[in-house]
């Protein structure tokens, strides 16, 4: 692995985003690429997802999607992706529900029942790893999964709840709290396990970003040597390329602030950041150390007496990231503390 490409995945320091002095889409093979909030937000493509992805691909880099949504069939995925202009195989999709029906697989005898809450992308990767779906409690099932369906209803959450009181073993696709939809942000999975675990007590095994099995899912099923998470949320994406040693790329189109990010600990702190996915297609800008700050194109940031200071003009990204610099040091090991607001209200964020 080069010098530029090395980043996070051999230990550099997290206290900066890393610079890149190629196109992310030259000094990676593969793009791990979140679908909510990075591709499209429910029905609708992301502004720049689709011509950036086109040309990364033109270029020779893999494009492989990766989601926690565990809702729908990697055809489904495929074909929605295709409808946008971005020609997809179901091979180029990992799921959630394949991560977790490979580790139910794992647990449980051949063949066995698994009560299913959740939707058809659900079902399909059980019986293709020989599991039976059922939906009742009362079919004998040697697990119960839990995976993201908008039409769950009371009925289903009930089941799991009756399922997992009687000592049933309990997994989830993912936990992620919330979801990016078009008219704003909606409950994710995470959610409706909560209301599961409120219920009967206990956690469940989760297999989805990010956690260890979906990494493995992802690189078994990708063959990646080289790769480049990209993902809107800290706590999944990025922290599962933390978990699985790679590098990653933040892209500001879903649910993560600036606020946010400024705030993350050592595993939410991405290697790269950048508005959306035009960010594959260029370098990345080197964030220096000045003296007690730090510069990054025409910005300088620096965090003193619990305040962040930002001084400068240019690109507002070269300021975020300089302040992502300032106040990352300043927290070492933890998150920063400090109130973010002026710094960030310099730069319209």
């Amino acid at each position: 692995m080069s010098e530029q490409v090395r980043g996070r995945a051999e230990g550099s320091g997290r206290g900066r985003p890393d610079g890149c002095r190629q196109a992310l889409s030259a000094a990676y093979d593969t793009a791990l690429l979140d679908l909510d909030g990075v591709v499209y937000a429910g029905g609708r493509a992301i502004g720049h997802a689709v011509a950036s992805l086109t040309a990364a691909r033109d270029g020779g880099m893999h494009l492989a999607y990766v989601t926690n949504n565990a809702a729908r069939t990697p055809q489904a995925v495929a074909d929605q992706l295709s409808g946008f202009g971005l020609p997809t195989t179901a091979e180029d999709v990992i799921t959630s529900a394949q991560a977790v029906a490979r580790l139910i697989s794992e647990q449980v005898p051949a063949g066995s029942r698994v009560l299913v809450i959740g939707g058809e992308g659900l079902r399909v990767a059980l019986r293709e790893r020989g599991l039976t779906p059922v939906d009742s409690a009362d079919d004998g099932p040697a697990a119960v999964v839990q995976g993201y369906d908008p039409s769950l209803d009371w009925e289903r959450l009930a089941e799991a709840a009756y399922a997992v009181q009687r000592g049933v073993p309990w997994f989830a696709s993912n936990t992620d709290l919330t979801i990016p939809k078009e008219r704003g942000i909606a409950p994710g999975n995470g959610a409706l396990v909560e209301v599961v675990r409120i219920a009967a007590g206990g956690a469940p095994q989760v297999a989805g970003k990010p956690q260890p099995p979906m990494h493995r899912e992802t690189v078994l099923r990708t063959g990646a040597r080289r790769p480049l998470v990209v993902g809107d949320r800290l706590d999944t994406d990025i922290e599962g390329a933390w978990n699985g040693g790679v590098d990653s790329l933040l892209v500001l189109t879903g649910v993560t602030t600036p606020a946010e990010l400024l705030a993350a600990p050592p595993e939410h702190r991405p290697t790269y950041v950048d508005a959306d996915l035009r960010g594959l297609l260029r370098p990345q800008p080197e964030v220096a150390a000045d003296g007690t700050g730090f510069g990054c194109g025409g910005w300088r940031a620096e965090a003193a007496d619990g305040q962040l200071a930002l001084a400068g003009a240019g690109e507002l990204l070269d300021g975020l990231r300089a302040l992502c610099a300032a106040a990352w040091t300043a927290a070492g090991e933890g998150s920063y503390p400090a109130d973010t607001a002026n710094a960030l209200a310099l730069l319209g964020m």
